[in-house]
């Protein structure tokens, strides 16, 4: 399968510790609750830098099953939704970053679509979908965004939900 135009193809090996950093990362994005209100602030935190830098993606929030929200900027398209849920299964079944887990592949010297035994039609391990971590819950959700490149899509959200966390400490969310 080819990779659309915005969705960076599979990269070379990466080294250890890019995973370490990876893997940092979600130990350290750990919200301490995740309500309706706090989906919006989130969503609505990507909304606000992809306007900022006239990024042409889509936005999806979920808990479980449920979508809490979803927003198509100017420029993304249809296929950026396919990409969402792609991405969003392989945050579903493997609890970590759709960007965590190609990296992973990577770093064994293959990739996430020739060693996974997934239908790569239903889950695509680019970056952009993030695991919804919560105190005590483990994952509970997903939060993805597709239409750049995969680097670029994941930075983005681990950007705002690097916001959210500290404004739980501010007493600005929910």
């Amino acid at each position: 399968m080819s990779t659309p135009a915005g969705q960076a193809g599979p990269a070379g090996p990466l080294p250890a510790d890019e995973i370490g950093a990876l893997e940092a990362q979600e130990a350290r994005l750990v919200l301490p609750r995740f309500t309706y209100e706090d989906a919006w602030t989130l969503g609505t935190l990507l909304v606000d830098m992809a306007r900022e830098h006239r990024a042409p993606v889509a936005i999806d929030i979920r808990r479980g099953a449920q979508q809490l929200f979803h927003c198509a900027l100017p420029g993304s398209s249809a296929d950026n939704d396919a990409w969402i849920d792609r991405k969003r299964r392989v945050v579903e079944r493997y609890g970590a970053s759709s960007f965590l887990v190609g990296a992973r592949f990577r770093a064994k010297g293959t990739t996430f679509e020739a060693s996974s035994r997934l239908d790569p039609d239903r889950y695509a391990a680019h970056g952009g979908s993030f695991p919804v971590a919560v105190e005590g819950a483990g994952v509970i959700g997903s939060v993805t965004v597709s239409g750049l490149p995969q680097a670029e899509d994941h930075a983005m959200v681990v950007g705002a939900l690097e916001m959210l966390l500290s404004s739980y400490g501010s007493g600005d969310a929910g």
